[in-house]
């Protein structure tokens, strides 16, 4: 395995079971993980149910040359990105590890605006929540200055605030970080 992702430049980690993996994971590690059916120590599902026990974002590609239909279904029912039986083409594995470390750069991308868009939210005060959540399901100043007991100029103001405080750009572009949250 070390042989092949050295000949195709992609940086790879070898542990020699389960057991040294999770003593070593980190959850900031990116890319993708290959695990076997068997291995030394704790087996490749019960380490894929360990890791879904600690949030672990690294896509799962199982090989192995001793699995069964029933046995692949539970690995992609609890979240593996793909299983492989042996023997396979090294191709053929370059290609979905490849797949799986490109998931795992948007999934990355995706949780870490997610978190921007959580720390801009904060900056809001209630009154300001309150004009956005009404803001963003297309409500005009005046009706939700109406639905507030406010006047349309107080939700002009909390309004432009909310745009300037979430760093939006337009109304859709509020919408979508709404949607976010």
């Amino acid at each position: 395995m070390e042989l092949l992702m050295k000949s195709v430049g992609q940086p790879c980690h070898l542990f020699d079971s389960g057991d040294t993996f999770l003593k070593a994971y980190s959850p900031e590690w990116s890319g993708c993980l290959i695990l076997d059916i068997r291995m030394p120590g704790i087996g490749g599902l019960e380490l894929q149910n360990e890791l879904q026990k600690r949030s672990c974002g690294l896509p799962v590609i199982f090989i192995t040359g001793f699995g069964d239909v029933p046995m692949a279904v539970e690995a992609i029912k609890n979240g593996a990105f793909d299983f492989i039986e042996k023997p396979f083409r090294d191709q053929e594995l370059l290609d979905r590890i490849n797949a799986a470390i490109e998931a795992n750069s948007q999934q990355r991308i995706a949780l870490s605006e997610t978190a921007v868009v959580k720390e801009r939210l904060q900056r809001l005060t209630g009154r300001e929540r309150e004009v956005m959540d009404l803001v963003v399901t297309g409500k005009a100043n005046k009706v939700i200055a109406h639905e507030l007991g406010v006047s349309q100029r107080t939700v002009e103001i909390h309004r432009a605030r909310v745009m300037e405080k979430m760093e939006a750009k337009s109304l859709p572009e509020l919408v979508r970080m709404h949607l976010v949250n």
